[in-house]
């Protein structure tokens, strides 16, 4: 009797400790999963609430960080930066950032130049990064990227330093001169010498007042909002008449062929002012009794047809070191020369960005003492409608077998005899 009731008691004391130490383990269950479950790149539990959603829609690169300065959440676009490796913040000055507004609670701003990782390229990465407490233990870091808006920006200011100093050249004569004209009222024969020279600077002055214009529209524009099937020969009979006085002072002859039957897609206005500004710098840059020759023909090309027009001179030609820079504003291969013939240096950019609204290209080959060939090539009619337009544009020189047509020591190969035109 004593036994059983010994055996009795032993088995409630052994069943209740049993279910003691079940509810127990339970608890712990339940303690364990209720805490928030942490990797090495991201926390999404221990973010308040909609925070989360407001990181997904923002478009700077975003990275938050806990207390151990371990990454709780961070963009795409923070990786692709470089901001973050292997869960941690890679970049030490934001880190000690975001530890000193961890410390006091203070949003912090700072810029910073950050070296490109993996590009192999040496110039810098611009940031903007901005520190802010996100909670009581997190911290929020936004960073902006502004190497693009840094680079606008430059050539903003070198744009605006080029167009003042180039327009205080003619405004600077012509205030000079006219105090000439009024020292020299009673000599009518510097009174006239100087009035001419003022007409010169006058319309020099008009002619870069016209092409700033013109490069603000074709830089804004888009082309194909007012586009036609625009016939080649329209276009180069336009440069051609375009150009007959300069060319007849200096008792130069054009030459066209193989423009029949060609036509591109486009701008009628745009092009024809591209067009004409290659053959008035093959005029301008020709020796007196000279060949300027206009030649096109009909390419094939994975995307579609292209059609190519070549403007040749034989003159001075153009060396290897300026080659990669005459497509921009203002460049001058010979500023003493470009002074003389009028030009402003914003020709050939016009060219290049028609070229490039229109889903085409400008190529340039030359050699010193040898003469240059522009060519120009445009979608043909018809099929830039399902071309993508190129984004970026490189003026690349073409070597000596790939050069288009020679220049006029020889005929123009490949084509029909050119049209002199007088």
């Amino acid at each position: 009797m004593n036994v059983d009731a010994a055996v009795a008691a032993m088995a409630a004391i052994a069943g209740l400790c049993t279910g003691v130490f079940a509810m127990l383990a339970f608890r712990w269950s339940e303690r364990d999963q209720a805490k928030p479950t942490r990797t090495s790149l991201h926390t999404e539990a221990v973010l308040p609430p909609g925070v989360d959603t407001v990181l997904s829609v923002l478009r700077s690169s975003a990275v938050v960080l806990d207390e151990a300065d371990t990454v709780v959440k961070a963009s795409s676009a923070a990786y692709a930066l470089g901001l973050v490796r292997g869960g941690r913040l890679a970049v030490e000055p934001m880190l000690q950032m975001a530890r000193d507004t961890r410390r006091d609670g203070e949003i912090r701003q700072v810029e910073l130049d950050l070296p490109r990782r993996g590009t192999g390229r040496g110039d810098a990465l611009a940031v903007s990064a901005r520190v802010a407490p996100l909670g009581s233990r997190l911290v929020l870091l936004l960073v902006e990227d502004l190497t693009e808006a840094r680079r606008i920006e430059a050539v903003r200011r070198d744009f605006v330093a080029n167009v003042s100093h180039e327009l205080k050249t003619p405004v600077g004569a012509l205030s000079l001169l006219s105090e000439a004209v009024m020292d020299a009222s009673d000599d009518p024969e510097a009174v006239t010498r100087f009035a001419g020279r003022m007409q010169n600077e006058a319309t020099r002055l008009t002619n870069l007042v016209q092409e700033l214009i013109d490069l603000s529209r074709v830089q804004n524009d888009d082309p194909l909002e007012d586009s036609e099937p625009v016939p080649v020969d329209e276009l180069v009979a336009e440069a051609v008449d375009r150009c007959r006085q300069q060319a007849g002072t200096k008792q130069i002859t054009i030459a066209a062929g193989g423009t029949a039957d060609l036509t591109v897609w486009g701008n009628r206005g745009q092009l024809a002012a591209a067009l004409g500004n290659l053959v008035e710098n093959a005029v301008n840059y020709s020796p007196a009794r000279t060949r300027v020759g206009i030649a096109g023909r009909r390419v094939t090309a994975p995307g579609g047809d292209l059609i190519e027009i070549a403007v040749t001179d034989q003159g001075i030609g153009i060396s290897e070191k300026d080659r990669d820079r005459i497509f921009e504003r203002f460049y001058r291969v010979d500023p003493a020369r470009s002074r003389a013939t009028g030009g402003t240096g914003l020709g050939l950019a016009i060219v290049k960005h028609v070229a490039a609204s229109h889903g085409g290209e400008v190529t340039v080959w030359s050699a010193e003492g040898q003469g240059s060939t522009f060519t120009l090539r445009l979608p043909e009619a018809g099929a830039v409608r399902d071309r993508e337009r190129p984004s970026d544009l490189t003026a690349e020189g073409l070597d000596d077998e790939d050069r288009p047509y020679e220049t006029f020591n020889d005929p123009l190969p490949a084509h029909p005899a050119p049209e002199v035109l007088p």
